[in-house]
């Protein structure tokens, strides 16, 4: 349980939360949230039936609990069969969590250690999984619908090479021995290649979404592996979520953040900046997909910054507020800015808790402030009516595309020659004309606008380090907000924000050539192509949106055209 929650306003933020506090106490929204009350959203009839299957989240400590034997002996039976290491296949709500866990606890002595694959860029697939020992690794594949298409072609690899491996040890084991499954019941099992083949399933209860699965089974089978105190996580969870029964916003501490998130987003304080200290670090990209899918939508939205470098209190624009999250007791380097911050009238709200096992609490915490702030905003937040968008274009740009043709060079004519933006090619334009590309697109300063880097390339700390320094670059510059996130990954949590949210994104996307490309086994295409693909499909979505967009794909020199993409930034804005 949190052992502080401080919350700094301006005074005319301060009159506003507490007249939304005043009606959220007299309408009992603390209590309907609890009861599963769906008119607390919406009085559509349709809207509240399918919100009533999306809340099972507020009964996953209680029921999780009754499973930790069961967890931990499953995790107890794969140490003694002599798995070594274990991947999560999974992609959005079911990658982020085992990675806020394995990040923040790392793996007890004799526990497996934990790897999460959630990228099909080829490069980064292979860097993933290429040097471990199929028969040595626990393969856990991943998706609340049992069809999602990234775990799935993780799942075709990792199937050819266990059955490469398997072939060449003479072993009578088979491929499924080697891999479970998380899904939910019915259809999304069955969808499952070799769903009857697998080591074990473990369902979900249906009515947990997949951004509200932390404190499922997607978050805790991981958990078990890697020699977690589940029962310390859970009661962390439960704790939280009792405190979040209490009516009084004042002392609730899910209602009062949600009240917050929600009232300082429709005054325009609607980039939320998480500044967190490094061991809780990965905490801002689980609780980024969580509240810009849920809140992102009908031209309205939260738009939550993850990992911007600091700048200093003058450099950020009106559209802010701040969250702190820390541990008790450790250095806080932020402390100063913080401090600035609010003397400048920026909202800061200090979230301090006493030990990192309370992230099970701080999981129902945000759960509950993401699902309160829908109802401020006046939104579904259990919906996603723009995710399938991109999802379909890509369809069609693989259905459309002979096989090859998205392959090395040709994915430059091919995707330019597309309906849809075009893409240009770093290297043939050169660092003045980039900075002139650069400088058209992005056009006059227009107040609120956020800039989203947009990465279908594979992941490398070398990358995010470029990465935050371009994100300062255009921060200190314009005053914007800057978001970063890798494809497809971020399709899955802040692209609903992207195409559902306010209108104010520009976004830069940044793909690259595949000479190592890597074959789906018993697919019609690579994972080359399907990276390409699904950055055309969302570039054509966010154009169809009428936002802009500028397509760049780096050559063979990725680092090199990275650098000189500063230099064209620095040049556009007048450095």
């Amino acid at each position: 349980m949190s052992a502080e929650f401080d919350l700094r306003l301006a005074p005319a933020d301060e009159g506003r939360l507490a007249a939304v506090a005043a009606h959220a106490r007299r309408d009992d929204w603390a209590r309907r949230l609890m009861d599963r009350d769906t008119s607390l959203w919406t009085d559509e009839p349709a809207a509240r039936a399918a919100i009533a299957e999306r809340l099972g989240w507020l009964d996953a400590p209680a029921h999780f609990t009754d499973q930790i034997a069961a967890l931990e002996g499953f995790g107890d039976g794969i140490r003694v069969a002599g798995f070594r290491t274990a991947v999560v296949m999974g992609m959005g709500g079911s990658s982020l969590a085992p990675e806020v866990l394995h990040r923040t606890f790392g793996t007890a002595e004799g526990y497996l250690d934990l790897r999460v694959l959630d990228s099909t860029d080829p490069a980064a697939v292979a860097a993933t999984v290429d040097d471990l020992d199929p028969l040595a690794t626990l393969w856990i594949v991943a998706s609340k619908s049992g069809a999602t298409t990234e775990p799935l072609a993780f799942l075709a690899d990792a199937w050819a090479r266990l059955e490469a491996a398997l072939e060449a040890s003479g072993s009578d084991q088979r491929p499924g021995d080697f891999v479970v499954a998380i899904t939910d019941p019915g259809r999304s099992v069955m969808a499952i290649p070799h769903h009857d083949e697998l080591r074990e399933v473990f369902l979900n209860p249906p009515d947990i979404g997949g951004r509200y699965s932390a404190l499922s089974y997607v978050g805790l089978v991981p958990a078990s592996l890697i020699g977690l105190d589940l029962d310390a996580l859970l009661a962390s969870a439960s704790t939280m979520l009792a405190a979040c029964r209490e009516p009084d916003p004042e002392r609730n501490p899910g209602l009062l953040l949600g009240l917050a998130l929600g009232e300082l987003g429709r005054a325009g304080r609607d980039k939320l900046t998480f500044l967190a200290d490094p061991t809780l670090a990965s905490f801002g990209a689980w609780a980024e997909q969580l509240i810009a899918e849920s809140t992102g939508k009908h031209g309205v939205g939260i738009v939550p910054v993850d990992r911007e470098p600091l700048g200093d209190a003058g450099s950020y624009g009106a559209d802010r507020a701040f969250v702190r999250l820390s541990l008790a007791g450790a250095p806080d380097p932020s402390s100063g800015l913080l401090d600035a911050l609010a003397a400048a009238g920026h909202p800061v709200i200090r979230l301090v808790i006493d030990d990192p096992m309370d992230l099970g609490g701080e999981f129902v915490r945000w759960e509950v402030a993401t699902a309160i702030a829908g109802a401020v905003l006046d939104i579904d937040p259990f919906d996603q009516p723009n995710v399938e968008e991109a999802k379909e274009r890509t369809r069609r740009v693989l259905a459309t595309a002979s096989v090859g043709v998205l392959a090395g060079t040709d994915v430059a004519s091919a995707a330019a020659a597309a309906a849809g933006p075009e893409l240009l090619w770093i290297e043939e334009l050169g660092e003045v004309a980039l900075g002139e590309a650069v400088a058209a697109s992005l056009g006059a300063r227009k107040a609120g606008r956020y800039v989203g880097l947009q990465a279908f390339i594979a992941p490398s700390p070398e990358r995010d380090a470029a990465f935050d320094r371009l994100r300062a670059l255009i921060r200190d510059r314009t005053g914007y907000a800057t978001t970063a996130g890798y494809g497809p990954r971020f399709l899955h949590s802040t692209g609903q924000l992207h195409k559902g949210g306010a209108p104010i994104g520009w976004f830069l996307q940044l793909t690259e050539e595949h000479p190592d490309d890597r074959e789906i086994p018993g697919w019609p295409y690579s994972f080359g192509r399907l990276i390409d693909a699904q950055a055309q499909g969302d570039a054509e979505s966010i154009a169809a949106h009428g936002l802009p967009i500028l397509r760049l794909r780096l050559g063979r020199d990725a680092a090199a055209d990275l650098a000189m993409l500063q230099r064209a930034f620095n040049r556009a804005l007048g450095g």
